[in-house]
């Protein structure tokens, strides 16, 4: 009784900030019932006065902040649910940036002793102040000693104090917020709001880990070594742990910095289109890529060379699905509408019972405002927003991983068009997109999977043994349980008994939270 009791103030608490940073007055009272119109009106009058002048991109950071790291990392995650949150709310979490004050010097200090199991200064010949402060970790400048007696300068990531158990009692929260809006709201089951939570949680504990974060940043070292004006920072494992990520210090200009990039002498239409690419490049042909490649994670190297930072945060394609992106966009450029239809249907995007030539038609709707317009006046991000919109319509589940690639596909264009407005997306895409169809869809590419599919076979031909084994064991049981009726064994029954347990408990406990929020708004009304 005591956690969903502690989440349910810490969620008061939350809306309080929120409604004095002046977050609910965001929202568009007018489609809203009754019900829940009234209840924000309410909720505006704790607005402090200054919050009128604030951009809501401002208002949203503000309150997510001051709620802490958990609550950024919420915000940051929700702009890539558009489906869940709506298009505008996307946008304005998309714009929500760390901007957490760095934690104690001493603190990071001794995190790193005790995640490295040495004092910092046996580690590094100097350990400065902290550059730059994110909700999960901050980022410092040391000096390491080789053994050549050459010094190497290293950037160090330390995970924030406390924030993994910070991060677990705030998901109790948004658990309580997820499983009653799944007993009690039927409209949004078709979301599955307590699955959106396991989601943050999973991508929470992966970027807390710190080595995985280092794995990542290795298997896109490797995968771009030999990719033109396109890096990674390299790793030093002997200096890494769960909560320490020791790696290269680039020495670059901030992709946002455009001014900076300008007096450097960069050609900014060059690195526009190398954005573009090296993504379409990542995604296509390793199908791993970098799911937060906003301005703030991308450097300029003084030679022009393009470096990626910040790992925590990644996407992934299968073969299968890189070949339907690359038929998609290709269907696009064209006009093969009734294609771009048949793959959807061929991915299982959109359910079979659904008309194929009726989506065709949605399709064009899409496609046809691409011809006849200038290149640069045509989003690829936003044609595949609309693609996804229109897919709805259709009853099309929602795929996370398209959503990730759809949400780091508006952030990529985003930033190329900052450094080139012009940016004639199409173009750019073509030979990387081109080239991988001619490759993988062409002739040798057919050949390809051909043998592919008999390696499959041969290794299913080396398994029937084994299959023929299970199946044998398979009839057995069955056979026993048609003479002997089906048995749980002891194990089985008690966690029936357990889950059965809890799920009372757990509807006693909605019914509390319910009658404790009606209080709480019979005393404001009052």
């Amino acid at each position: 009784m005591t956690l969903p009791v502690m989440s349910f103030f810490r969620l008061a608490r939350a809306g309080f900030v929120m409604a004095r940073e002046g977050v609910f007055g965001l929202v568009a009272l007018p489609d809203l019932p009754t019900g829940p119109r009234i209840g924000i009106a309410m909720a505006r009058l704790l607005e402090r006065r200054s919050v009128k002048d604030k951009s809501a991109e401002l208002r949203l950071s503000d309150a997510l902040n001051k709620l802490g790291p958990s609550y950024v990392k919420l915000g940051q995650f929700l702009a890539t649910r558009a489906d869940v949150v709506g298009k505008d709310a996307a946008r304005e979490l998309s714009a929500l940036q760390d901007r957490l004050p760095a934690f104690d010097h001493e603190a990071a200090r001794a995190a790193i002793c005790e995640q490295l199991g040495r004092p910092v200064d046996e580690i590094f010949d100097e350990f400065g102040e902290a550059v730059a402060a994110a909700s999960i970790a901050q980022v410092h400048p040391a000096i390491i000693r080789q053994k050549d007696g050459s010094e190497e300068k290293v950037a160090v990531k330390v995970l924030r104090p406390g924030v993994a158990r910070r991060f677990q009692r705030d998901l109790q929260s948004y658990y309580l917020v997820a499983r009653l809006a799944e007993r009690f709201h039927a409209p949004s089951r078709r979301l599955r709001p307590v699955a959106i939570v396991d989601t943050l949680a999973q991508s929470v504990a992966i970027e807390m880990d710190f080595r995985l974060e280092a794995a990542a940043l290795s298997e896109m070292a490797e995968n771009t070594s030999d990719d033109p004006g396109f890096r990674v920072p390299s790793v030093n494992w002997m200096h890494t742990a769960k909560g320490v990520l020791t790696m290269e210090w680039i020495d670059g200009r901030k992709m946002s910095d455009v001014d900076g990039l300008i007096e450097d002498g960069h050609d900014l239409e060059a690195l526009g289109a190398a954005v573009i690419q090296s993504f379409l490049r990542h995604t296509l042909r390793d199908g791993f890529f970098h799911a937060d490649m906003h301005q703030g994670n991308l450097f300029v190297h003084p030679d022009g060379t393009l470096v990626a930072v910040d790992f925590g945060i990644t996407g992934r394609l299968n073969k299968r699905e890189r070949r339907f992106l690359a038929e998609i966009l290709f269907g696009f450029i064209t006009r093969n509408y009734r294609r771009v239809a048949e793959v959807h249907f061929e991915a299982g995007y959109v359910p079979a019972d659904q008309d194929v030539d009726m989506f065709a038609q949605a399709i064009r709707a899409i496609g046809e405002p691409i011809h006849g317009h200038d290149a640069s006046e045509i989003s690829m991000a936003r044609l595949l927003t609309q693609l996804f919109e229109v897919t709805e319509l259709f009853d099309m589940r929602t795929q996370t991983q398209l959503i990730m690639l759809q949400k780091t596909m508006v952030v990529v264009e985003g930033v190329a068009r900052s450094l080139n407005p012009n940016l004639d997306m199409w173009r750019t895409a073509e030979p990387v997109v081109g080239s991988w169809i001619k490759e993988h869809l062409g002739p040798v590419g057919k050949l390809r999977d051909a043998g592919d599919v008999v390696s499959a076979l041969t290794r299913a031909a080396n398994d029937l043994p084994i299959f023929a084994d299970r199946i044998g064991h398979m009839s057995e049981a069955l056979e026993r349980m048609t003479r002997d009726g089906l048995r749980f064994d002891r194990e089985t029954a008690e966690t029936i008994g357990k889950a059965e347990a809890r799920h009372t408990r757990s509807g006693r406990i909605a019914l509390w939270v319910i009658a404790a929020c009606a209080l709480v708004l019979t005393y404001l009304a009052i």
